[in-house]
């Protein structure tokens, strides 16, 4: 039996597995309603509605630049509970997921790379396909009910969430252009700052948050993506409880967790779905179908992903390395590998940094990422439903 702490974590980390996985049908619904909004009579108004300035920035990048920050403060919040009280707490339990993952980003971006090597514009792509969307594949693991075993759950959520440390890393080192060294200076303190919060182990959660804005300013200054100011500060927390609290809830990581996850699964990844789903396929050709910056993304994500992802694990199984997730046959894993193919949320992200916003290549890198994911979700719903 768990001990009590134990088993309050445990209780809320299932509800926040639980209400990502309706995120993720939500986010599929205005992911449609986006790409409809973009080829429907509505189109001239969405793209206008997107560009709409307020401020300094457009409100796609708003919408990119500063809820996307929300989204990767849960992010970390996620990555450092898994790795330090989760299911990722252990060498033992990081190898198969940790591998998996590994293999998972690195077999896409060979698949991609091998389509476009003739079409040197493209090659700053190669990352687009590396990364899986939890809550996507969560959405659509949930439609399967029982027939998955949960131990293919966690690992699935395992496998994102090394993906999404993987992507971060990518982002952070690949789409950086033209650094401000005075911003960054002004950034390094910031993020000294945030240690300090959290060596001394501060309660209160609205400090962190406070210099995290201020991160986010000065981040987004240096020129490197703004972004990465909420995995920042989301490693910052401290995921211990307040000295002489029994409720591990008080933990300031777990708190800012459970506040943000409804926001993040129900709003904010809707709303980037919406605004970053629109491609137009009115008009759309063979010759762009069968485009090699296309067909690269597509085929990452529906063959790449599952061939590094099982492969490995089924690999480290025969080698008696690992053992294989309970009460789960081959096929299931299969399965699940395939749901690792869904690449909507981050893949949309990485593909504006690495192409522009609006730019040709960005469109057709959106509509592989929508036909790779699409084909992959459709794949493997009929093979674990069986």
């Amino acid at each position: 039996m768990r001990p009590p702490l134990l088993r309050l974590r445990y209780t809320m980390i299932r509800e926040l597995l639980a209400s990502q996985a309706s995120g993720g049908q939500v986010l599929m619904l205005a992911a449609a309603a986006g790409l409809f909004a973009a080829n429907s009579a509505l189109s001239d108004q969405y793209f206008h509605l997107l560009h709409l300035p307020i401020g300094p920035l457009s409100l796609l990048h708003w919408i990119n630049d500063g809820l996307m920050a929300v989204f990767f403060l849960l992010v970390g919040c996620e990555i450092k509970r898994e790795l330090l009280d989760g299911e990722m707490a252990s060498w033992p339990r990081r190898i198969m997921p940790g591998v998996a993952a590994a293999a998972g980003m690195a077999v896409p971006a060979l698949v991609y790379l091998a389509l476009n090597r003739a079409v040197p514009a493209n090659l700053p792509g190669w990352a687009i396909p590396t990364a899986t969307d939890i809550g996507f594949a969560l959405g659509v693991m949930a439609l399967l009910g029982d027939r998955v075993p949960a131990s293919l759950k966690l690992l699935l959520t395992a496998i994102a969430v090394i993906d999404d440390l993987g992507a971060i890393a990518v982002i952070a080192a690949v789409y950086t252009e033209g650094l401000d060294l005075a911003a960054l200076a002004v950034a390094a303190g910031l993020t000294a700052a945030l240690a300090l919060l959290s060596w001394r182990r501060v309660p209160a959660v609205w400090p962190y948050l406070l210099l995290g804005a201020g991160l986010w300013l000065a981040i987004h200054a240096s020129g490197i993506h703004a972004t990465l100011a909420g995995v920042i500060t989301a490693l910052a927390l401290p995921i211990r409880p307040t000295p002489g609290t029994a409720d591990d809830r008080d933990s300031p990581l777990l708190r800012v967790e459970h506040t943000l996850a409804p926001s993040v699964a129900f709003a904010i990844l809707p709303i980037f779905g919406f605004a970053n789903a629109g491609v137009e396929l009115r008009g759309l050709s063979l010759a762009t179908a069968v485009d090699p910056l296309v067909l690269g993304i597509a085929l990452g994500l529906l063959l790449g992903k599952p061939l590094g992802i099982f492969g490995t694990i089924m690999a480290l199984v025969r080698l008696n390395i690992v053992d294989m997730p309970a009460h789960a046959t081959t096929r299931q894993l299969l399965g699940m590998a395939m749901l690792c193919g869904i690449g909507f949320t981050m893949s949309l992200f990485i593909a504006a940094l690495a192409f522009g916003t609006g730019t040709p290549q960005e469109a057709a890198a959106k509509l592989g990422i929508i036909a790779g994911s699409l084909v992959a979700a459709l794949i493997s719903l009929a093979v674990l439903r069986r």
